[in-house]
């Protein structure tokens, strides 16, 4: 699925602002049916356009108040060796964010925790105890600036 109408587009960037809208408040605000509207995202979500459809909770709010960017380089980068770092970082439910890059490290993690003790028993459990961890580069975040989960759409043609 790779063409959107004008509907699809206000529809998705309605969604990216308020998931949590009726049908009906969604149809009226891009104004269309509510049967329009409800086959529409049933079938942007089919096809996995729209992946999920989730709240954003404040980690402040809930006692995981530290976020931290971690650099991960492994020893060995064999298929297999990413595969089982990504496997057991991706198990980890402090881990919000994995991502395998190029260059620069094999992994950048972006990570949720309470405080810093439970940024150390993360640490053991997942990097210090895995032989294969050759450098980690922590970064704490004392500020954040921006945080958004929009995507920016393509504008409609025709």
């Amino acid at each position: 699925m790779n063409e959107f109408d004008a509907i699809d587009l206000r529809l998705l960037d309605a969604l990216q602002s308020d998931a949590s809208l009726s049908n009906q408040d969604l149809a009226a605000g891009i104004a269309v049916s509510p049967a329009t509207c409800l086959r529409r995202v049933k079938r942007l979500a089919d096809a996995g356009v729209i992946e999920r459809r989730v709240a954003l909770l404040s980690a402040d709010k809930l006692g995981a108040g530290l976020s931290a960017i971690l650099e991960i380089t492994l020893d060995r980068q064999g298929a297999e060796h990413l595969d089982a770092f990504e496997a057991r970082a991706v198990q980890e439910a402090a881990v919000q964010q994995c991502w395998r890059v190029s260059p620069g490290p094999d992994f950048v993690l972006v990570v949720q925790v309470a405080d810093m003790p439970a940024y150390h028993a993360l640490t053991q459990r997942l990097l210090t105890q895995d032989a294969n961890v050759r450098n980690i580069k922590a970064f704490f975040s004392v500020k954040r600036a921006k945080f958004d989960t929009r995507i920016t759409l393509p504008t409609p043609r025709g």
